[in-house]
């Protein structure tokens, strides 16, 4: 239903975490080179859990090349830099959330390019520098998910 794209990630938990994330929502996860791990990494492979199988995950090379292969949609970049609180945007099906590394954040070169109303945050106390990522993408894609009205999923109430 949604891309999750993870610039440059740096560690093997968060991604790990983001294959689960991605398995039980019907997300897609992008992963854009360099990738600060190898991709059998015991960490990777351990946060994810048995999800791989079940998950949709593609590399690339760089972010345009995953760009043109998603296709239509908004991307929206998520950053603690942001004017925008996530909760505000209306999300569609095929839309893109941009994460960057884990220590650095998207580039602000990135950001500019980026209309101020799809840089978008997630409130925090005064003091917090940042959520954990794996953190941020649940948060973000359960509401865009949300919207609409959990497409997809099992009837919480059926047995």
């Amino acid at each position: 239903m949604f891309n999750i794209i993870l610039f440059e990630p740096e560690i093997p938990f968060n991604t790990g975490a983001m294959i689960r994330l991605c398995a039980n929502t019907g997300s897609d996860l992008h992963l854009v080179e360099p990738i600060a791990f190898a991709m059998d990494d015991k960490k990777l492979r351990r946060a994810g859990l048995d999800y791989h199988e079940y998950a949709s995950l593609r590399l690339h090379k760089s972010l345009d090349e995953c760009m043109q292969a998603i296709g239509a949609g908004e991307v929206y970049a998520c950053t603690t830099r942001g004017k925008t609180c996530y909760s505000d945007c209306s999300f569609k099906a095929g839309d893109s959330l941009l994460f960057g590394p884990e220590t650095r954040g998207l580039p602000g070169s990135l950001l500019a390019e980026t209309p101020a109303e799809r840089c978008i945050r997630i409130p925090m106390l005064e003091h917090s520098r940042s959520i954990n990522l794996a953190n941020s993408a649940a948060i973000i894609v359960y509401e865009a998910w949300r919207q609409h009205n959990f497409s997809g999923s099992v009837d919480i109430g059926a047995e």
